[in-house]
């Protein structure tokens, strides 16, 4: 990702964050605005830690079996990075993060992602040397 992108993320996400929160603001109240990001935190850490268990015995239980448990791990970092993205404020941030609590929306960016990475593979961006004793 080119640094460009990133510094549009990181400057333009907080200001797309507060534009809503001051529309918001205007539509209901200063009250219930406030109440609507604190219960969205509290629903989605909850959210995010009952999940997250979930996950980490799915993973014990592939290991155990002797399975990689690769998607189970990448399910991991998605609960996380939905962890994250629930405690910051703002509604945009709320949706994406709840989004990658539901297992259906996971499964399709692992999906995504597995077929970003054979595409890279086959045409020579990625190579992957394994060395056998």
């Amino acid at each position: 990702m080119p640094l460009s992108y990133l510094i549009a993320l990181f400057i333009g996400m907080p200001i797309l964050e507060l534009a809503l929160l001051i529309r918001l603001h205007g539509a209901v109240g200063f009250l219930p605005t406030i109440l609507l990001v604190f219960l969205t935190g509290v629903a989605g850490a909850a959210l995010v830690r009952h999940q997250g268990i979930s996950a980490l015995l799915k993973i014990q239980r592939e290991m155990a079996a002797g399975n990689l448990p690769a998607p189970q791990i990448i399910d991991g970092v998605m609960i996380l990075l939905a962890g994250a993205l629930l405690i910051t404020p703002g509604l945009v941030t709320d949706v994406v993060g709840f989004a990658l609590l539901v297992p259906y929306v996971r499964e399709r960016i692992r999906f995504w992602l597995r077929k970003k990475l054979e595409q890279k593979m086959q045409s020579g961006y990625i190579e992957v040397h394994v060395n056998r004793p």
